[in-house]
């Protein structure tokens, strides 16, 4: 192991290399490409387990029109105002090949394909929602309910652990944790311990981050994450067990579609962007943004932004929705 592996650099990330208005539609797209990307492979795997390579071919040439639309934003958010129409049309394109096929169609691994289809439609729903409603005012800060974001971000994990497919389990509790598990807490404090004042965007950062610090981090691993929020600043860390990243790599890591020298082998469901998307987040709300890092020694991101004067969304004074 070279001297790097046992001794982590903390370097502050202050400058990227630009993107263009393209690469920005992406990243604000980023929260649903991952899930987009789920419900391809479960399509996929359900055309397998039906033995039949055309029968839902509608539904994934659908899907994959929407997914390479990503970069174009109007197109990309005329079709989001229709994702219930699509959720539709798959369903029913589901449903006429499981009628094709009904003793396939009973089978435990077809059950579980098709239910994992509907969970991740749920997800796919509420975050197109949630970019509609942000397109509208991309500055905002509101209020979320601790319980609220607590319980969206149990949904995920669930949601990993059931498309690994029996291959781990994500678990909360150190003492359960076997050596294929990982263990993975996220704590939240703030002053009034029952809501965060954030922007919404920082949502989908936290969520990218925490994911990727799984995806990178070997089953076994912990990923340990925490947020508090306090008068001046609302601060978020999260710290894994992996792979990390080579020290010279470090500065680099932010640049749209990067990836470190020692993962570049990894195939991954997602695009690449999640440390890109969560710098230009924190720039664009006047944040700091720190890597700790080396190559075989994990990773610690750390994102501080400062408490707005005023709120955008929700109540005017900072005072006033902190309870």
């Amino acid at each position: 192991m070279s001297t790097q592996a046992c001794c982590p650099v903390e370097i502050e990330i202050t400058e990227a290399p630009p993107i263009s208005s393209q690469q920005e539609t992406l990243l604000d797209m980023h929260s649903v490409l991952n899930t987009f990307n789920i419900l391809l492979g479960e399509l996929q795997f359900l055309e397998l387990e039906l033995d039949d390579w055309q029968v839902l071919q509608p539904s994934l040439k659908s899907l994959e029109q929407l997914v390479n639309a990503l970069g174009d934003r109007p197109t990309i958010f005329a079709y989001l105002q229709q994702i219930s129409d699509l959720r539709a049309a798959i369903t029913a394109n589901i449903e006429t090949a499981l009628v094709q096929y009904p003793d396939k169609a009973a089978t435990p691994d077809v059950q579980e394909a098709v239910a994992n289809i509907q969970s991740v439609f749920n997800v796919v729903e509420v975050r197109v929602q949630q970019l509609l409603a942000r397109e509208k005012a991309p500055s905002a800060w509101v209020e979320v309910p601790i319980e609220q974001l607590q319980a969206q971000f149990g949904q995920v994990f669930q949601a990993i652990e059931k498309n690994s497919k029996g291959r781990y389990r994500i678990l909360h509790n150190i003492a359960a944790q076997e050596a294929s598990d990982y263990f993975l807490t996220f704590d939240i404090q703030t002053a009034n311990g029952r809501t965060v004042l954030m922007p919404p965007v920082f949502e989908d950062v936290m969520r990218d981050l925490i994911a990727n610090a799984r995806k990178y981090t070997p089953q076994g691993g912990k990923i340990i994450a925490g947020l508090v929020q306090t008068a001046d600043h609302l601060k978020f860390v999260v710290e894994d067990t992996g792979c990390g990243i080579p020290v010279e790599e470090i500065p680099k890591v932010v640049g749209f579609g990067y990836r470190g020298s020692n993962v570049q082998h990894r195939r991954t469901m997602g695009g690449g962007f999640g440390l890109t998307k969560a710098f230009f987040v924190t720039k664009r709300f006047q944040g700091r943004m720190w890597i700790r890092s080396a190559a075989g020694a994990g990773t610690r991101i750390t994102i501080d932004l400062p408490m707005p004067s005023t709120v955008v969304a929700g109540t005017s004074e900072r005072g006033d929705t902190q309870g």
